[in-house]
């Protein structure tokens, strides 16, 4: 079978279905084909039958506006991808949506699209591989051993995220990465040599990658030679550097920004099968014998079957490390992890110690860190300040990947990114470091890992004006409310450190989404609670303090504002207010809570409420209700220290009472 006609299959594909939606983006694929063809067919280790297979070669489709070349291959391959499908390209509640999406078709290895991030998340990914098998590969049992493949283009290439994570992944030396550079010379308005002059072969060599240069997308021979050459160098990344045409095989639209981000057109899908010498009229048709050249099925299956029978072989020399490998994949915490912390924060509330919140992190870390090994972490260059570090930190080098800590640099974005990756990659439980204010730089990345619902803990320190004297540089105000209007982000801003060891605990067992943490940068007292009370924190949001059980007045507050709303209500029950306190660290927990609970906690007999945050309060006003109040910062900082500023702003038990007054 002519490979050639092999790549003209995808190319068929990909434009039929883009010209079927009336929407999308043929020209990439078409111009990308001939690679794909090498990479998918020749090269990747993959299962079409068990896309899950551990030790499957990686695949990123980081140009993610491409998706129809992605659809294409698995389809053509022998995915759960039946041709329907394709023709239902971009349409409602199919599995080939305009840009390719974590979990809705098999064989998608991360949502992409957003562009820079699927390239971040396969450095990830390349990352966790040589992580995981320094933890586990022992001498003749390779059992982690699989390269990383991604495409991407001009766009992915200029957007500043890639720079952090090229320089990373070249400085941590992640050999089995290897990316496919589609250099067409064209993006959406045109021509790219008015915007885009980068030397990327000088910059990529820069970074400490493996460059191969001026390699024709289009000669099957010159990219399988290149890949063959990327993988005889283990201690670099490798970028291949490939010339292509944009919508390739279209008469009048090749090498055009027409083809970019547009279908081709009756006439011009019409004349391209022609230019291509695709005898078949019918759209979406592929001859049975191109079906069977393509199908990865057989092959897959044998590639698996001999990485299991290396697996039953380490199962049996080294029974422990094949267990703790299983467990690992399969996502489960060790046993007694999340009961440690219950004892953990029983004693916390015991001995009654003020602390930080950050700082209560990091003790979380000393408690829980040896007790589950697959925790990663890192920070931004901000270690010593978000305490994401504690005493079995190990950091990962290029030459000692066999660590648990990664210094990212000033590279919020990049990190976040990254960590998703990890995450994806499977072993793993990121938690990643910065301050609070610094989230936006990563908001997108925060976004997709929601989108995915992918388990990656946010240490967000430095939560409020109570940073102090870097001012409103460096003060979050609007952050808060922007993390938790996130669908399917969970957010904790714990009061005390018992509340943070809670929110640890939350964090860890929960597998369906990110966690933000938000903690303080100073001392916080741990607050009076009972068992009962101690038990509550996990719902969200529970009664932290009341005079009496039929409220007049309710305080909602989180973080460090809930000691003071304490000291305001005792003041106002002193003059015979009935009130009550509810500490609220994380509102979304809340909100999922049974209705009966949520009366118990805000009954809707008080309508008097005020809730207090030193930030944004929008967000709080759907607790308050219109009968209530917010005591918030809707302006940005100063810069002097906290105690000032918490006094200038009104975050006082004097101000809080004034403002329930006012209420009353």
């Amino acid at each position: 079978m002519d490979n050639k006609m092999l790549a003209h299959a995808v190319r068929i594909l990909s434009m039929d279905g883009v010209q079927k939606a009336k929407s999308g983006h043929p020209g990439a694929p078409m111009g990308m084909a001939d690679i794909a063809e090498v990479v998918w067919r020749r090269n990747m280790k993959h299962n079409p039958s068990n896309p899950g297979w551990f030790d499957r070669d990686r695949f990123v489709l980081s140009n993610g506006h491409a998706s129809m070349l992605i659809y294409s291959l698995l389809h053509l391959t022998g995915y759960d991808l039946p041709l329907e499908e394709l023709k239902q390209f971009r349409q409602l509640h199919s599995k080939t949506p305009g840009h390719p999406e974590y979990g809705l078709t098999p064989g998608v290895e991360t949502t992409t699209g957003p562009l820079g991030q699927g390239l971040s998340n396969a450095v990830g990914m390349a990352l966790a591989e040589k992580t995981l098998g320094e933890h586990f590969n022992e001498t003749g049992f390779p059992i982690v051993d699989h390269y990383t493949y991604v495409f991407a283009g001009d766009g992915c290439l200029m957007e500043g995220v890639s720079h952090e994570v090229c320089s990373l992944a070249g400085t941590l030396g992640l050999g089995k990465l290897i990316v496919m550079y589609d250099d067409n010379g064209i993006s959406i308005d045109g021509k790219v040599d008015t915007w885009f002059t980068d030397d990327t072969a000088k910059r990529f060599a820069a970074y400490n990658w493996q460059v191969i240069q001026d390699v024709d997308g289009h000669n099957d021979e010159e990219v399988q030679k290149a890949i063959d050459e990327a993988k005889k160098d283990l201690q670099r990344p490798t970028i291949i550097c490939c010339r292509t045409h944009i919508g390739y095989g279209s008469p009048n639209k090749q090498d055009s920004e027409s083809a970019h981000g547009a279908p081709l057109g009756e006439d011009e899908v019409a004349l391209t099968r022609k230019e291509l010498g695709w005898e078949h009229e019918e759209p979406f048709y592929v001859p049975d014998e191109i079906y069977e050249a393509w199908d990865m099925r057989k092959q897959g299956a044998a590639a698996e079957e001999e990485w299991n029978s290396l697996f039953n072989a380490y199962k049996k020399s080294f029974p422990e490390k094949a267990a703790e490998f299983e467990r690992r994949m399969a996502g489960d915490l060790p046993e007694g992890a999340a009961a440690a912390l219950d004892r953990y924060a029983a004693e916390l509330q015991k001995e009654g110690k003020s602390n930080a919140t950050r700082k209560s992190s990091q003790a979380v870390l000393q408690v829980i860190g040896s007790k589950i090994p697959e925790l990663i972490g890192g920070s931004a260059d901000l270690a010593p300040s978000n305490l994401t570090k504690w005493d079995g930190s190990k950091v990962i080098t290029s030459q000692d990947p066999k660590g648990n800590y990664i210094h990212f640099g000033v590279r919020e974005f990049g990190m976040t990114a990254i960590m998703n990756g990890v995450r994806l990659h499977g072993g793993f439980i990121p938690y990643s470091g910065t301050f609070l204010i610094f989230m936006d730089y990563a908001k997108n990345a925060v976004r997709l890992s929601s989108l995915m619902g992918l388990q990656h803990i946010l240490i967000y320190t430095h939560d409020s004006i109570g940073l102090g004297e870097d001012g409103p540089t460096h003060q979050p105000v609007e952050q808060a409310a922007s993390l938790r209007t996130i669908p399917g982000m969970t957010t904790w801003r714990p009061a005390d450190p018992v509340e943070t060891a809670v929110s640890w605990k939350e964090a860890l067992i929960r597998k369906d989404g990110p966690t933000g943490m938000m903690l303080s940068r100073q001392g916080l007292s741990v607050l009076p609670r009972t068992d009962k009370q101690l038990s509550l924190i996990s719902r969200g949001g529970y009664v932290i303090w009341e005079s009496g059980k039929e409220p007049e007045l309710i305080f909602i507050a989180s973080g460090s504002e809930v000691e003071l709303s304490i000291e305001a209500a005792k003041r106002i029950a002193e003059e015979g207010t009935s009130v009550r306190v509810v500490s609220m660290p994380s509102p979304d927990t809340f909100k999922k809570q049974d209705g009966a609970y949520r009366e118990s906690v805000l009954p809707s007999s008080c309508t008097k409420r005020i809730a207090v945050e030193a930030g944004q309060g929008d967000y709080w006003y759907q607790f308050a209700g219109i009968h209530g109040t917010v005591v918030s910062l809707d302006t940005f900082g100063e810069s002097a220290p906290a105690g000032e500023l918490f006094k200038y702003f009104g975050f006082t038990p004097e101000n809080l009472v004034t403002r329930a007054k006012q209420l009353l």
